[in-house]
């Protein structure tokens, strides 16, 4: 009877290193393709526009109507501390946050696979804007950015046909000029019991303000920049006209 050879030799060691490797660049593949069916920020994606606007727009409103400044701090700094944990877990373990990729594609850009999302700058940035600024300037800064950054970007990628930026196009630039001005029409009309020409005038000139601003082509995400952008642009302007604050 022949001898069994039960010696593992270099051959069969490449063979196992190929396979692995193999394996390895199949997963990847398949990683590939489903990061290639999500969206970027040159899409329209509505659903995350929506979301985005039904965020901030909640939040300020119980800001508004119901939660007073302690209050919110509370509540908005835990969902803050949350969402990191979460979003660390997200990216840490990819192979599990890929099967969450049916309900995820919808509000997640393709860009945000290997990276925290907007969400985490999103929570901060009106956690801040909540501590820094008082009630109805804060409400101004939430409000822009609940509604002025989504809008803007439907418009101008549905209509958008004029460049004003690589960016920025006229059409997108003007939506996001009319919602913080009627954002800031509205909630100072309500603060300060009328509507007058004052008021008119601070408004538009915030718009045309946070407009140009909002051009500039900065690295900062600008779910961190507009509100608290909005906010200080606003305070100094009531201040200096005598806008009730």
């Amino acid at each position: 009877m022949n001898d069994i050879n039960y010696s593992w030799n270099e051959s069969d060691s490449n063979k196992t290193q190929l396979l692995e490797e193999k394996i390895e660049v199949d997963k990847n593949q398949d990683e590939t393709k489903k990061a290639e069916n999500l969206s970027t920020r040159h899409n329209m994606q509505i659903m995350r526009r929506l979301f985005h606007m039904f965020n901030g727009g909640s939040i300020a409103t119980l800001y508004l109507i119901s939660f007073s400044h302690s209050q919110m701090i509370h509540f908005l700094g835990t969902i803050a501390c949350a969402l990191y944990i979460v979003e660390q877990v997200r990216v840490n373990y990819p192979e599990t946050a890929s099967k969450l990729l049916p309900f995820t594609r919808f509000i997640m850009r393709a860009e945000e696979q290997l990276k925290e999302s907007a969400m985490v700058p999103y929570a901060m940035a009106v956690l801040l804007t909540i501590v820094a600024f008082p009630k109805h300037i804060a409400l101004i800064g939430i409000y822009s950015l609940a509604f002025a950054d989504p809008l803007s970007a439907i418009v101008g990628i549905r209509f958008g046909k004029h460049k004003l930026t690589p960016t920025r196009t006229i059409e997108g630039s003007l939506a996001f000029f009319i919602a913080i001005t009627l954002v800031s029409l509205f909630v100072l009309t309500g603060y300060n019991g009328k509507f007058d020409i004052l008021i008119l005038f601070v408004s538009v000139l915030l718009g045309g303000i946070c407009t140009a601003f909002d051009m500039i082509p900065l690295k900062l995400d600008d779910n961190l920049t507009i509100p608290l952008f909005t906010s200080a642009v606003l305070w100094v302007i009531c201040t200096l006209f005598g806008v009730y604050i």
